[in-house]
């Protein structure tokens, strides 16, 4: 039998009156504004007004380094929350919304998939309330202002060529990438090399993710450099008087979004920062409302465990002030077999066949990749539980090379099969999480806040990647001792490599040794509270493919949408 796609599963469902969602997170009506039939925004004042109920567990679901093609860490998301709900515990997920520049691109939507996905799918991606518009609207009107000062004479001598802060759109547009504007007459502006990012990669939306009120998010977009006067003296958006206005644009969208998954299951879908370059991780202010509508929160951390969920131990977890109970660790067949360097796997083209043939040997030839990741967690003092997502081409000899090499490392492990039966196929992946969160734990930072720029970038480099030791580019150590002289030593470090490898090399597989780091360029996020440290050849722009996604999505007689994926 062949199952429905996603997007006609999405319309099968029949999907509970928001109303019901909140109150089932015990959220006041009087806190939630709808959106539309099926989302609604969650008012901040539900942090306070559920303060005083329990706090539920809190899990991050995380993955082995992936392949091109992901390994299912928001089908797995969804599954977990449907099936710790399905074994009698109450439960909510909390995940990040859905760039449309990947949707109308190469990846699809973003909404998890088959029966673990939250809907309906064309709400989730295609704007849904319009955050990701105010984020680049936000960030553009500070891109604004800064060649606004630029032409009406500077008088805060910024100068032209230390300025950092680019434009975004929420479009792959490689031809964006890098641009001149201010062409034309003296009247249309100053002329100045510039670009675009994609609004996933905007400051502005890490920032967004990491605040924590209202007032929180006023302060960090005032503390925004764009760039430096000639003397080094660096200049923020709220020395261009700019972080007022950004904030006022960007007051709706901190208010989390609420949804639910095809079971009923709670979903807030909030923010959505570059998994690369910024933390990659959901909004603080949404796990605060989550852990106190439900027993336990799942939430989701970009990419693998070297990459989302350091940054959601280093980064966010630092910002929130919350800990972790349990981390869960996505791995696939498929993921493993590629880190054995057998096998070339590339996004958009079908598997190769050799790859779907049983061959568990593979699966253990890459296994070290698994090994390293669930290290990783437990350097946190984090319980890990690797969660097996289950494929039809799978074979269950393969499945017991994992299951084992889990085991052999002191992580709990299930088979998930949450895709193609929801919450009853990810029961026993959610009765390893419940036995995880009920172990003792200490949660422990990477490093502490007081050890320089430059030793946090050593401590991740040789701890989480296994790398040798950090060569650092002349520039980049020059722009980190001034950081460090400017006050943001004791700022956290977010590193921007290949989310393909542990190294910053997306060719080396499994867990590489006898290599080092090549940081190459440093950055300041000041607003986010972070620097973050530039190493290979980072597109903070995507582009399209030969075959973009936009060229099989439409609408059908009835005005339904179709070819979402």
């Amino acid at each position: 039998m062949t199952m429905p796609s996603d997007l006609d599963i999405s319309r099968e469902t029949v999907t509970l009156p928001l109303s019901d969602i909140a109150e089932r997170c015990g959220i006041p009506a009087s806190l939630t504004e709808p959106y539309g039939r099926f989302a609604a925004k969650v008012s901040l004042d539900a942090v306070a007004a559920l303060s005083q109920r329990p706090r539920g567990k809190y899990v991050v679901v995380t993955a082995i380094t992936p392949t091109p093609l992901g390994e299912g860490k928001t089908t797995v998301t969804v599954g977990l929350g449907q099936g710790l709900n399905h074994i009698g515990k109450r439960a909510a997920i909390a995940i990040r919304q859905p760039s449309m520049g990947p949707t109308f691109g190469i990846k699809g939507g973003a909404a998890g998939g088959g029966y673990a996905q939250v809907v309906p799918m064309e709400t989730i991606n295609l704007h849904l309330t319009g955050d990701m518009h105010a984020v680049t609207a936000a960030h553009n009107l500070l891109a604004a202002m800064i060649d606004n000062h630029l032409h009406k004479g500077n008088s805060l001598g910024i100068d032209p060529h230390s300025v950092t802060w680019r434009r975004v759109l929420d479009v792959n547009d490689r031809d964006l990438r890098d641009i001149v504007t201010g062409l034309g007459s003296r009247a249309d502006g100053t002329p100045r090399q510039t670009g675009f990012d994609i609004t996933a990669a905007s400051e502005v939306m890490a920032i967004l993710a990491l605040s924590t009120s209202l007032a929180d998010l006023r302060n960090r977009l005032g503390r925004i450099v764009i760039g430096f006067t000639a003397d080094g003296a660096a200049v923020t958006a709220e020395d261009l008087k700019a972080a007022g206005a950004m904030c006022v644009i960007l007051r709706d969208a901190l208010n989390p979004n609420l949804m639910q998954t095809v079971e009923g299951t709670p979903a807030f879908v909030h923010c959505g920062p570059f998994g690369n370059i910024a933390h990659g991780n959901s909004s603080i202010v949404a796990d605060l409302i989550g852990l106190r509508s439900a027993d336990y929160l799942v939430t989701e951390a970009g990419f693998g465990a070297d990459m989302g969920a350091e940054r959601f131990f280093n980064i966010k977890c630092r910002a929130s002030g919350l800990t972790p109970d349990a981390a869960v660790l996505v791995a696939t067949v498929r993921g493993l077999k590629a880190h054995s360097g057998r096998y070339r796997i590339v996004a958009g083209r079908p598997l190769p066949p050799e790859l779907l043939a049983e061959n568990p040997g593979d699966v253990e030839a890459g296994a070290d990749n698994l090994r390293r990741q669930i290290a990783n967690v437990r350097r946190h003092g984090v319980s890990p539980v690797v969660a097996v997502n289950a494929f039809d081409t799978d074979h269950d000899s393969e499945h017991r090379v994992i299951a084992d090499i889990a085991a052999a490392e002191g992580a709990h492990v299930a088979i998930s099969s949450h895709f193609t039966r929801g919450g009853k196929g990810a029961a026993e992946l959610a009765e390893a999480v419940v036995a995880a969160c009920d172990e003792p734990g200490r949660f422990t930072p990477l490093y502490p806040d007081e050890a320089s720029l430059t030793d946090k970038v050593e401590t991740v480099a040789r701890e989480i990647y296994g790398a040798d030791g950090v060569d650092f580019a002349p520039a980049a150590a020059k722009r980190l001792a001034a950081y460090e002289s400017g006050g943001y030593g004791r700022l956290p470090v977010c590193i921007a490599k290949t989310h393909l490898s542990l190294s910053h090399d997306p060719a080396l597989k499994g867990a590489p040794t006898g290599w080092r780091l090549p940081v190459r360029e440093a950055r300041l996020s000041a607003g986010a509270g972070f620097v973050y440290l530039v190493c290979g050849d980072m597109r903070t722009m995507p582009g399209l493919s030969s075959a973009p996604a936009a060229e099989r999505i439409d609408i059908d007689e009835q005005g339904r949408v179709v070819g979402l994926s």
